[in-house]
């Protein structure tokens, strides 16, 4: 999956929006103002990930630790495109999920949660 796939995989879910906090090179999807998943110009992608996926990706070298995201469990990979796109999908999903459901229950009700 290259970077237009992983954005309209992304925008395509409830309350998701893209930023660029970090120049327009980076594009940052959000929900709820809370980061879930971050892609480069170069393809390189990061995404949160539950703990036991985290543990699972990293161990089996599918996928390395985030820089500066790692200790909140976040995986990298840096060729998105290795991956089928129903599973990199999968993820994103998920990670999406991760972060809504810390949202508060005004948060997530605003956003139709």
């Amino acid at each position: 999956m290259d970077r237009a796939g992983v954005g309209k995989v992304c925008l395509a879910l409830p309350g998701a929006t893209m930023d660029h906090p970090f120049g327009p090179r980076h594009d940052a999807y959000k929900v709820g103002g809370k980061m879930f998943a971050l892609i480069g110009a170069e393809g390189g992608l990061s995404f949160k990930v539950s703990d036991i996926a985290y543990e699972v990706l990293t161990e089996e070298g599918r996928a390395a630790p985030a820089p500066y995201l790692a200790r909140a469990k976040w995986v990298h990979l840096a060729d998105p495109g290795d991956w089928p796109d129903d599973e990199l999908a999968d993820h994103l999903k998920s990670a999406h999920a991760l972060i809504a459901a810390r949202l508060t229950k005004k948060a997530r009700a605003e956003l139709g949660l």
